[in-house]
């Protein structure tokens, strides 16, 4: 970890607050300036710490050193809360990054989210700079065999709350993937308020977004903070290896849900805007076609009643024949009647 506090750049907004942190901590503090700025990879707003550095023209961001001991981290340079006390409603989030990790036995990167009043208590000399002062969250993206941590391989990713030993872990190679290759990767990391549930996805770089999640872990974000702000960051460290991470593109966002919805699906390719979902529905409700079944059932059902009054009238009618008279124009019912006839023998009259 580098022990100089002199800024090597000057930005307004946050890294004021940065500045201060430095002058009475000691880590080093590197600001975001126009390489990254204008990178469309990567958020505007974003700070380095430690060993992290720009490299390759602006195009990507190296977290650590190939030397012993090197942490960098880079921080999405603007806090938020996963519970806004004025409208309680929790916060998630979903954000997406490409990353490599060289093949040494080092401690890998972490996605991690941690208060904005613990960004002095980092250090170098621990996984990912993390203490046991700083209340975080992180995913973890391993590739170290430290028993002492409770790693059972060097190719996992896990979650660790408050704690480097991971309350959850999956191994990548379950997907067919070596973190530490030097091939570059991409992961997908979301956390929905609503179901409490966070969920991790992991592919090669270039590869679609899994449909299934590596990793899924419940949690409930806004009772771990609250109120409080904190900031998201990727942080990195080589451990006892010259191992290097770099970094080159990320993107995080936030949304606030409502605590009347439902579960909202966790996908950081597009969010509606506020009120569109009731206006869908509005709209819906006065559309002609859809009453058009209902009048066809009813047509239907009058043709069928219709017909089957016709045919039953037609059948109590047969019996009877109307047939015109002589006499009049009228018609009259006409009908067979049994007659009795009546034979008298005349045999004693012919006798007489």
């Amino acid at each position: 970890m580098s022990s100089s506090s002199l800024f090597r750049y000057f930005i307004p907004s946050h890294a004021l607050i940065f500045s201060f942190l430095t002058l009475i901590s000691g880590p080093i503090f590197s600001f975001s300036f126009p390489a990254l700025q204008n990178n469309p990879n990567f958020d505007s707003n974003i700070a380095l710490f430690g060993d992290a550095e720009i490299v390759d023209g602006g195009s990507s961001v190296k977290l650590t050193r190939p030397l012993a001991s090197s942490f960098g981290l880079v921080t999405y340079n603007k806090p938020f809360k996963f519970l806004e006390p004025q409208t309680t409603s929790p916060t998630s989030f979903s954000t997406d990054f490409t990353f490599s990790i060289s093949p040494e036995n080092g401690d890998g990167l972490s996605l991690i989210v941690y208060p904005t009043h613990s960004a002095s208590k980092f250090s170098g000399k621990t996984s990912f700079g993390l203490s046991q002062e700083i209340r975080f969250l992180g995913i973890e993206f391993d590739t170290s065999m430290d028993a002492a941590v409770g790693d059972e391989n060097s190719n996992h990713v896990g979650v660790d709350v408050c704690s480097l030993v991971s309350a959850r872990i999956s191994n990548v190679s379950s997907v067919n993937l070596v973190l530490n290759s030097g091939v570059k990767l991409r992961s997908w990391i979301d956390y929905d308020a609503s179901s409490k549930r966070l969920e991790v996805r992991l592919s090669e770089l270039g590869g679609v977004r899994p449909y299934k999640p590596l990793l899924t872990y419940p949690i409930d974000l806004s009772e771990m903070w609250k109120g409080e702000e904190v900031f998201v960051g990727i942080s990195s460290s080589s451990g006892n290896s010259s191992q290097t991470s770099s970094v080159y593109s990320w993107k995080f966002r936030v949304r606030n849900v409502q605590s009347w919805m439902h579960s909202q699906p966790v996908d950081p390719r597009g969010y509606s805007k506020p009120g569109s979902e009731q206006k869908t529905a509005h709209k819906k409700s006065f559309c002609p076609l859809g009453i058009l079944p209902g009048l066809l059932f009813v047509i239907g059902c009058g043709a069928l009643v219709a017909f089957s009054v016709m045919f039953l009238w037609t059948v109590s009618v047969r019996k009877y024949t109307m047939i015109p008279t002589s006499h009049s124009a009228c018609p009259v019912n006409f009908r067979y009647e049994k007659i009795n006839v009546v034979v008298e023998d005349s045999s004693e009259d012919v006798k007489n």
